[in-house]
């Protein structure tokens, strides 16, 4: 069995899942074989494995940081809200069925045996496993039947550090706290603490560090600077999604708008175009009109389409839409959002929510219904002369006289996508366009901006070596290794 290490935080956001694939990248560095694991994550970022499941963002990061092939074993359990309330069940790759918060805790306990048994599959392949958890163990309402945190850890024997970010304040509260609301037996499992974020001299902390252990009894393994590499990683929610406005950035040669739906899904796939330097790409929350001077309009994935389009509408960006184009504009629909472009949305069955069907947009020529089995699947083509590598995850089907004029060709199937008469509005299902340099670069060159053309995987790949070197010289490793009880 493979040595561990366990990462769990003060709260949702705080780092662990950069700080697990900053280590997953140190120790695969240092000649280990290393794979991640995240029993139960909750996100609408999702990657699609080789073997046509889907895991969280977050986990295929942190594959690639091991440089490993994701599998559905890295993330078991994945949640992926669709209401307030409510969330489509994937389980080992798969769609389970929908769950509300209610049914779902009282469930938890059946998968379990699910969680342990693909921890162990992993274990009995690598040298050592880094475990991320989820939101935070001192959420103790929570810990009956748990299998994100201490019910893990506790089940699988694993080892555990809490992470405190400093950033949103009261750490030392955070961590001292946690051991104070802890069980005794669950606060066994924690043999150290690690500071995150922290932004200037660390000297001016040590007092802190001093109180934190005085008060727990953990030992101090260490204060993780604010790591500027981290902005060029895909993030796993839409946390860090920060609205912006366009007019800021003179030197942009194209101004793009992403409205900001409520189950906006996906939304790494705009990660590559934010690091552009001639683009600017603004995220646009509700409350706010498109931007009269955005070259371009991104209507983005969602896990809700209906509710989503429904929403677009009460924000009135549909007229929004309607004048960018008026004024020669363009828009890009990318699944959900090219969905929302046809002439109709039908969801018989309930598959995303209520069942229940709406007029489209009206800007392609094709109707969707959401039906049959979801489609997970990598893909390769062509667009605009370019290649591109993707993938595609999404209910429903389209269909029309738009899809006569395709926006994309996929190798060995062939034309994918639609595109209006007039070639100002297209769309497709296909995720991760963007991230192929060369397609990017065709991509922006469309609107007279000029692109790096370097594919997206060795930015973040030479990001994730930064990001190990820090942690190298920031955390305590022997200690680190000897929790872990790597030998």
């Amino acid at each position: 069995m493979a040595a561990a290490l366990m990462l769990q935080g003060c709260g949702s956001d705080v780092g662990k899942s950069v700080l697990a694939a900053g280590l997953c990248r140190l120790f695969a560095n240092r000649g280990l074989t290393v794979r991640p694991f995240k029993p139960q994550n909750m996100s609408n970022n999702a990657a699609v494995t080789a073997d046509g499941g889907e895991i969280g963002r977050a986990q295929a990061l942190q594959a690639a940081a091991c440089r490993s092939e994701p599998s559905v074993h890295m993330n078991p359990v994945l949640l992926k809200p669709q209401t307030e309330i409510g969330a489509q069940l994937v389980v080992l790759g798969r769609v389970a069925g929908t769950r509300s918060a209610r049914d779902y805790q009282g469930g938890k306990a059946a998968l379990l045996q699910v969680v342990l048994d693909s921890y162990r599959g992993l274990a009995a392949e690598a040298d050592l496993v880094i475990v991320e958890g989820a939101g935070s163990p001192a959420e103790i309402n929570l810990r009956e039947n748990d299998i994100a945190n201490m019910g893990f850890a506790r089940a699988a024997g694993v080892p555990v550090v809490l992470v405190g970010d400093i950033d949103r304040g009261h750490v030392i509260a955070a961590l001292a706290g946690a051991k104070a609301v802890l069980d005794p037996t669950d606060a066994a499992l924690i043999r150290g603490f690690v500071i995150n974020k922290f932004r200037g001299d660390p000297a001016l902390f040590d007092s802190g560090r001093a109180a934190i252990a005085r008060l727990t009894a953990w030992p101090d393994l260490g204060l993780v600077p604010w790591l500027r590499a981290a902005s060029r990683l895909p993030a796993e929610d839409a946390v860090p999604l920060k609205p912006g406005n366009g007019a800021a950035c003179k030197s942009a040669r194209v101004r793009i708008a992403v409205p900001m739906l409520p189950r906006i899904a996906n939304f790494d796939d705009f990660d590559p175009l934010k690091q552009e330097p001639e683009v600017a790409l603004h995220f646009i929350p509700p409350g706010t009109a498109l931007p009269g001077d955005a070259d371009l309009v991104i209507l983005p994935g969602s896990k809700a389409t209906l509710a989503d389009l429904a929403f677009l509408r009460a924000e009135g960006w549909d007229v929004d839409l309607a004048a960018h184009l008026r004024r020669g504009g363009r828009v890009l629909g990318l699944c959900g959002g090219f969905q929302m472009l046809g002439r109709r949305v039908a969801d018989p069955q309930g598959i995303e929510g209520p069942p229940g069907e709406a007029p489209g947009l009206g800007l392609l020529e094709v109707d969707t219904v959401l039906t049959g089995d979801k489609v997970l699947r990598p893909v390769r083509g062509r667009g605009l002369g370019a290649e591109f590598a993707g993938y595609e995850m999404h209910m429903g089907r389209t269909a029309g006289a738009g899809l006569g004029a395709p926006f994309l060709d996929i190798a060995g199937e062939g034309p994918h996508g639609a595109t209006a008469e007039d070639g100002r509005v297209a769309g497709g299902y296909v995720h991760g366009l963007f991230q192929s340099g060369a397609f990017r670069a065709a991509f922006l060159a469309s609107f007279g901006a000029r692109a790096s053309g370097v594919d997206h995987d060795r930015i973040v790949d030479a990001a994730l070596d930064e990001i190990a070197g820090v942690l190298e010289r920031s955390l305590d490793l022997p200690a680190l290794a000897r929790i872990a009880n790597l030998p």
